[in-house]
């Protein structure tokens, strides 16, 4: 990791097309702005983690729900049969014809 100082005002270049200004330097923090181009993905690290956490615990509810239906179709595999839908009433059932 390199480590730098750098006073208001003053600018810190990554690559050819990457630049990093401070902004203002507060008691609780920095501000930073970084110009970079379109194509290169800018994140905030707490941002970025808290998104990745949320995306495995939908990944996990959906894999639990899949299981569910992965045992269902076991079972219907297994030879136990599936449940009959009503067969539907032909012309001569039905009353007044």
């Amino acid at each position: 990791m390199l480590v730098l100082s750098r006073r208001v005002g003053e600018r810190l270049v990554i690559g050819d097309d990457i630049v990093v200004t401070v902004i203002e330097v507060r008691s609780d923090g920095v501000r930073l702005g970084i110009d970079a181009p379109r194509s290169v993905a800018v994140h905030r690290a707490e941002v970025l983690e808290a998104v990745t956490a949320a995306n495995l615990a939908a990944s996990d509810a959906a894999t639990d729900a899949g299981d569910d239906a992965v045992e269902s179709l076991r079972g219907l595999v297994a030879g136990q049969p599936a449940p009959a839908a009503a067969p539907e009433p032909s012309d001569e059932d039905r009353p007044g014809r």
